[in-house]
């Protein structure tokens, strides 16, 4: 029966590791050389300054010698599965040559080469290809004339469940005070608690001892099956020519593309938490891999290097039926009374996020049900608790207490003059409240939001006022106890509430930036951005500008003028993308240049 099992395992990994290029994967990173190559080479990377620099000094870091090897300028890829029955990685990258690989990894892999004792790496040649497996690791090395393979099973082995409790009970005496007892029957003195305790400890160490080996056992034989089996793996991938892996799921237009399918992250999530299930049942009730699947299909993570920014694309796909309700939250007609507080000039950064919050709330439970629906939580349960939950909140007038717009701006950073209380007690245990007046650097910033409930905000700041929370100062009311922080105040206008430590930068909406953030808005649900310049200028200001540190704040703002994020409202395909964006002012070479540039001489 052991036979037939093992057979079967090899037949089923046959199956499994077979080369197909349309296989799905549970991820897939490709690096895009011949992309990347047109817009900045190889060697101006490796010639620069800066690396030029590492390789000569202490860290020996001598990348030529990877150069020598490997095919820059085409596509590098990893990938691989951690949900099926047998997952693993694999990397795949070109060479230039088949010997000169065999002559690096015995290189590199020879022991004590620097002495008279050489000891070779065992290298297997079978004619199409050739593997390594380094001593005491489990990832092989497989190259053929083409490329090079990096490849490793990556089962862990769960070993049985030893009964070490039950065991040592079943071996240990109870400590007991000893009682002495009068009786003609017993010829031989009763074990004393001493003796019973040691002979006891015995027991359960030679218990332990054939449980270690059967451990040791069961590991060996799961490692040399794993082994087997990746040695299969290698066989399928390279016996009838081997071809490099491909994903439909990548983006061959970026430069690093990656694709992750999110409802097999969540299943590896639920699996690394299975050990709970011995002191909690709470994971039972996770995501599942199904439930994930019938909301997000996977992202995409794409990475750019152009020669006037650097930005990084993230793409959630979701399937049909949630990409349709994604796209009512996103989809925001954005209430154009909070422009009355934005700032009229850039500030030195700001995050802008609009949602519908009446959407979100309608969806809400149905999302979570679908999502925790698993054998512990049957539908019938669940939809008790979706209509209690639909019941209780009324999603038209609940969504009025946050419309869904909210704008956080950072102006600048002041050195004022603050006032500081400390609490102590005096020689009588009574407390004392001391106050003094310090000097701190305080960022001056705003939060707006709207909010169209027709009572609830202002009788939420006549509570305020009932328990001296709050105290009127004109159209605004002061927080009281924030003077550390620079007074903060909030002000509601209508349909907008504004929180605050500053009055400087409004000028009813009739600012450039005002015009500005409505253009990026009309297209964006999210939008954001941070001023090199500024923030440098506000750093220079702040009273505790350090000389060194404002050098290099002002390099970087001479290099790079800003980081902006946003993401559309409309999904595309049931995509919805997010894009984070560094800007340069400059564009004379690549970035990656540029940031090497900028690194060499803050560095010296």
């Amino acid at each position: 029966m052991k036979q037939f099992y093992f057979l079967f395992l090899l037949f089923a990994t046959h199956l499994t590791f077979g080369q197909v290029n349309s296989k799905p994967y549970d991820y897939f990173v490709q690096f895009n050389g011949d992309q990347l190559s047109k817009k900045v080479s190889i060697d101006q990377v490796l010639n620069h300054p800066l690396i030029r620099r590492y390789k000569e000094g202490k860290a020996n870091l001598d990348l030529s010698k990877y150069t020598a090897l490997f095919k820059l300028d085409q596509k590098i890829t990893v990938h691989g599965n951690f949900t099926d029955s047998i997952p693993y990685y694999q990397v795949t990258m070109p060479i230039k040559s088949k010997e000169a690989v065999r002559q690096f990894l015995i290189e590199e892999h020879t022991k004590n080469k620097n002495t008279d004792s050489v000891e070779v790496p065992s290298i297997q040649d079978y004619g199409k290809y050739a593997v390594f497996t380094p001593k005491n690791k489990k990832a092989s090395f497989v190259w053929n004339d083409n490329y090079l393979v990096l490849v490793e099973l990556t089962k862990k082995y769960k070993p049985k469940s030893y009964d070490w409790e039950s065991t040592a009970q079943d071996s240990v005496a109870i400590d007991e005070p000893y009682q002495e007892t009068s009786t003609e029957t017993v010829e031989e003195p009763a074990q004393s608690a001493e003796e019973a305790a040691i002979s006891a400890a015995k027991e359960t160490e030679e218990a332990m001892a054939v449980s270690n080996v059967a451990y040791e056992k069961e590991e060996a034989d799961f490692n040399l099956l794993q082994s087997e089996q990746q040695s299969l793996f290698i066989k399928s991938l390279f016996e009838n020519g081997f071809t490099a892996p491909v994903s439909e799921k990548v983006n061959v237009a970026a430069d690093i593309s990656s694709w992750l399918n999110y409802s097999s992250a969540m299943t590896s999530l639920n699996s690394a938490y299975s050990a709970l299930s011995k002191f909690t049942s709470y994971n039972k009730f996770l995501p599942l891999q199904n439930n994930a699947a019938s909301m997000v299909k996977g992202i995409n993570l794409d990475f750019y290097f152009d020669n006037d920014n650097a930005r990084i694309e993230e793409v959630v796909e979701y399937t049909e039926a949630m990409a349709a309700i994604a796209g009512k939250m996103t989809d925001r007609k954005i209430n154009k009374n909070i422009f009355n507080y934005f700032p009229d000039e850039k500030p030195l950064g700001y995050m802008s996020y609009h949602i519908n919050t009446k959407a979100a709330l309608e969806n809400f439970p149905n999302l979570m049900a679908d999502l925790f629906q698993n054998q512990y939580l049957v539908k019938e349960d669940l939809t008790v608790v979706t209509d209690l939950i639909s019941t209780i909140v009324d999603e038209e007038a609940t969504a009025t207490l946050f419309d869904g717009d909210l704008s956080l701006f950072l102006y600048h950073v002041n050195e004022v003059e603050v006032t500081k209380k400390s609490y102590g007690y005096d020689e009588n245990y009574e407390e004392k409240i001391t106050e003094e007046k310090v000097k701190k650097n305080i960022p001056l910033f705003s939060v707006v939001f709207t909010s169209t409930h027709p009572t609830f905000g202002d009788k939420l700041i006549q509570l305020g006022l009932r328990k001296k929370f709050l105290e009127q100062r004109g159209d605004f009311y002061q927080i009281l106890g924030t003077e550390e922080y620079g007074t903060v105040f909030i002000k509601k206008d209508k349909d907008v509430v504004l929180i605050a430590n500053t009055l400087d930068y409004f000028d009813a909406g009739k600012g450039l930036f005002v015009k500005e953030a409505k253009k990026e808005l009309k297209k964006n649900y999210i939008s954001g951005k941070l001023n090199f310049a500024r923030a440098s200028f506000a750093y220079d200001n702040s009273g505790k500008a350090q000389e060194k540190e404002s050098s290099k704040m002002k390099r970087l703002a001479e290099q790079f003028n800003e980081v902006t994020f946003q993401s559309p409202k409309k999904l595309i395909n049931n995509k919805l993308t997010f894009e984070l964006k560094l800007n340069a002012l400059k564009s004379d070479k690549n970035i990656i240049l540029q940031t090497l540039d900028l690194a060499d001489e803050l560095s010296k």
